[in-house]
């Protein structure tokens, strides 16, 4: 069991900002130089690890003579917390984007050259982990479509991770489909989820055109324009196992024109065969 305690550790304070913080949630309101002399933190250092609690929304400062410090409720302290995480995680996401067309144009050929003797064979797949290291490549291969994006999905559960790369690839002037397992073929629950999610979908993305497929589909992912000269293209896809908890299962990644253009066959076979539209399905 994890101790009430762990979260200070957790959430990267000191042994003196914890201890401080502590001190502070029994006493209620007190002066530095009182908090001091009750924790043991020397006064030297009590004004720098009050002002770090204040800076991370953790202790209010009160003005006066004396200025006094006032904790936060245990509720807004852990509400904080994870505001704060968030905060710090959208700052770097940003930052990393900001620095993604220089990062690119100074590796990618790097990595190019590197890679030109590899054997095609090497090349045909390349497995992530399913979760957010697939959702990653698959919010890549919407930023990157030129043309076309085909996905194959049983209910679209993770639109909130690639709504915004999909909302770019559709103002960029991509042409997507979604072919969805008919809700018929899905657990109720699940099936709750695809309705909730096809709502969205065809309210937010009218350009998106939506199927049903009336049969089992033994694999999902997305295709990314597609060449049927075999000489361009990218996919990613994970075949159906039900059993096998999707912590640890992989997707896999390809690049392979043929294989890629394969897909893509497959797809219209079932879009054009296999499925029906919105309005056959009650």
């Amino acid at each position: 069991m994890t101790d009430a305690s762990d979260v200070f550790d957790r959430v990267g304070l000191t042994e003196y900002e914890t201890t401080a913080l502590e001190e502070l949630l029994s006493l209620g309101r007190t002066t530095a130089p009182n908090l001091a002399e009750a924790t043991g933190i020397p006064k030297a250092r009590i004004y720098g690890v009050l002002d770090e609690l204040c800076d991370r929304g953790f202790v209010k400062e009160i003005p006066g003579r004396p200025k006094e410090y006032q904790p936060k409720s245990p509720e807004e302290i852990l509400d904080r917390a994870v505001e704060n995480e968030r905060q710090a995680y959208e700052s770097f996401a940003s930052d990393i984007e900001d620095a993604r067309g220089e990062f690119l144009s100074a590796y990618r050929p790097r990595y190019e050259r590197a890679s030109e003797d590899i054997s095609p064979a090497a090349e045909l797949f390349h497995v992530v982990d399913v979760g957010e290291p697939s959702e990653r490549e698959t919010r890549r291969l919407y930023r990157e479509a030129a043309e076309t994006l085909r996905v194959v999905t049983n209910s679209f559960a993770y639109l909130d991770s690639v709504e915004s790369a999909l909302a770019d690839a559709l103002d960029r002037g991509v042409d997507v489909d979604v072919l969805f397992l008919h809700p018929d073929r899905l657990p109720a629950e699940k099936a709750a989820v695809q309705a909730e999610v096809v709502e969205r979908l065809t309210e937010a993305f009218p350009a998106v055109e939506v199927r049903f497929s009336v049969e089992r589909l033994p694999l999902r992912g997305t295709v990314a324009d597609p060449s049927m000269d075999y000489e361009g293209g990218e996919a990613i896809l994970l075949v159906e196992e039900p059993d096998v908890p999707d912590h640890r299962r992989q997707a896999a990644l390809t690049g392979n024109g043929s294989f890629v253009a394969g897909l893509q066959r497959y797809f219209d076979l079932v879009w054009e065969h296999e499925s029906v539209p919105p309005a056959d399905v009650r």
